[in-house]
């Protein structure tokens, strides 16, 4: 298992900074987000160079309109040539949002027969995310909300799962049911790892209420051999970058210890 982390959990930094940062930490590499820093630059030249300070394993496509990347298929399809030419082996994307009236968007998506082959050209894996529930009276805004009809989703257009535990928390706290019915789908590819509680997400291991010592553990009594993705809000670290330096290192700690196999 690879365990890696997301760059927006060290948003608050510029890209190489924080890349630098994950790699004194010792996280095996990087998700990288596509965000503002991304618009009026030459991406594959700065994709290309952040990876020289450590290897980026997952790109996470843009869930926010940015400048030049055109509509959220437009952006996908862009971050998977990007992916390609780079080496990198994972792009992930947000489901289109019901709420947010993206309709042209949504019939797109079930026009897809096969994202593997027509989206990622049997070159990167191409990873859907489960999304969160949020608000006063807890409504996931995303189309296929329900586990059962998102495995179905998956496995009918070929499609693989980045599985996010605060995201599938915030419907249900014990969330654990759930991966076991994703991971026994085969789909998952990548895992965002953070916690949950009381409306907020991402939150720090043990900041909130989902049980994620357990989880892990699970995960170490599975055959899953992928990605593990820390993704925190930056938020959630004190001031000061040498006291997020040693959070960093202890919560990677934490990880290696409650994922790794028991030596026979």
């Amino acid at each position: 298992m690879r365990i890696s982390i997301s760059a927006g959990t060290l948003f608050t930094f510029p890209l190489p900074k924080a890349f630098a940062m994950a790699r004194e930490a010792g996280f095996d590499g990087m998700e990288l987000v596509i965000n503002q820093e991304f618009q009026k630059v030459n991406t594959r030249r700065l994709v290309k160079e952040l990876a020289e300070i450590m290897p980026i394993f997952s790109i996470h496509a843009p869930f926010l309109q940015l400048d030049g990347w055109g509509s959220p298929v437009d952006s996908l399809k862009r971050c998977v040539e990007i992916a390609a030419d780079c080496g990198i082996g994972l792009v992930n994307f947000h489901p289109p949002s019901w709420m947010g009236l993206e309709f042209a968007y949504w019939r797109w998506l079930y026009r897809m027969q096969d994202f593997q082959k027509e989206i990622g050209g049997d070159q990167v894996a191409v990873t859907l995310e489960n999304m969160p529930w949020t608000g006063k009276y807890r409504i996931n805004g995303y189309i296929l909300s329900d586990t059962q009809k998102l495995i179905e989703f998956l496995h009918e257009r070929n499609l693989y799962l980045t599985f996010d535990c605060t995201h599938m928390g915030s419907g249900r706290a014990n969330f654990i049911n759930d991966f076991y019915l994703c991971y026994n789908s085969g789909r998952i590819r990548n895992i965002h790892f953070s916690d949950y509680g009381h409306g907020r997400q991402h939150l720090l291991p043990g900041h909130g209420i989902l049980p994620l010592t357990r989880f892990l553990n699970h995960l170490r009594n599975t055959a899953y051999n992928d990605i593990l993705t820390l993704e925190l809000s930056p938020h959630e670290f004190p001031k000061g970058e040498g006291i997020i330096q040693e959070s960093l290192k202890e919560i990677l700690a934490y990880l290696r210890q409650e994922t790794a196999k028991p030596t026979p």
